[in-house]
């Protein structure tokens, strides 16, 4: 017999993502007036979800034996839905790992964590640039100054289940990256529209190039306090980590219906 989800609260997020961003399939942002309080009722909702909505618990953080596990994936996503206005999932970092710094191009997300405590460090692009910056390895090759972004750090911040979801668009907080504090840590993650490369939503990642000046643990840096001169850096477009990858693990929660 089927569950009933209408109910759900992850089924009334899901809902709610549709009727947000079902007009913002091109690269648009939800920055607008018309979409204000849409999104402000998606905050709302994401906002009290906890793992427990979900029928997940937070494992038992067992020290470290030392061994290693090549076989293991450090991420793992667990997939909840997907249409062509959103994608929703539950990314899981074990202890000490994190997602590398990679973009979201031309789209919308937020990211709600479940269990444990995540750090989030988002960077926007600046204008493309071949100007070599002034510590640009002189061993790269050439060619790699087209993949050389001039970049600017947007904030540094902590999120727990306490906290309101991270959000970013297609203009702000779009690259970030994402490490596990003091533990195992569990997020929602919504993306709107999502990844899908025929359409040029594919997802790169980035090496920092030139240092950009950060807070202390738990801070958070605002662009228009700080001056935009003081967050600037430089970002290589490079492969995926060879050192990352994600895996997959079911679902446990309510079954969504979209």
């Amino acid at each position: 017999m089927p569950r009933d989800n209408k109910s759900a609260l992850i089924q009334k997020i899901a809902k709610q993502a549709f009727i947000t961003f079902k007009d913002c399939r091109s690269a648009s942002s939800v920055d607008g007036n018309v979409l204000t309080d849409k999104l402000n009722e998606l905050i709302s909702l994401v906002t009290s979800v906890r793992a427990k909505d979900l029928k997940m618990m937070a494992p038992k953080n067992r020290p470290s034996s030392g061994a290693a596990e090549p076989q293991s994936p450090p991420v793992s996503y667990m997939h909840i839905c997907e249409t062509e206005v959103f994608s929703m999932g539950v990314f899981l970092l074990k202890t000490g790992t994190s997602i590398p710094l990679h973009d979201h191009p031309g789209m919308n997300g937020m990211i709600k964590v479940l269990y444990g405590k995540i750090s989030v460090r988002c960077f926007d692009k600046l204008e493309n640039s071949l100007t070599v910056p002034p510590d640009f390895d002189p061993q790269l090759a050439p060619l790699q100054t087209a993949g050389v972004w001039r970049s600017v750090l947007r904030s540094v911040a902590e999120y727990s289940e306490n906290s309101g979801p991270c959000l970013l668009t297609p203009v702000r907080d779009n690259l970030h990256q994402i490490d596990a504090v003091d533990g195992p840590a569990a997020f929602l993650d919504i993306l709107a529209p999502p990844y899908n490369p025929d359409d040029g939503r594919d997802c790169h990642y980035y090496k920092v190039l030139h240092s950009v000046t950060e807070p202390g643990t738990g801070a958070k840096v605002d662009q228009e306090q700080l001056g935009e001169k003081e967050n600037e850096g430089w970002l290589l477009e490079i492969p995926q980590p060879e050192d990352f990858w994600c895996g997959g693990e079911p679902y446990p929660g309510p079954v969504v219906d979209i």
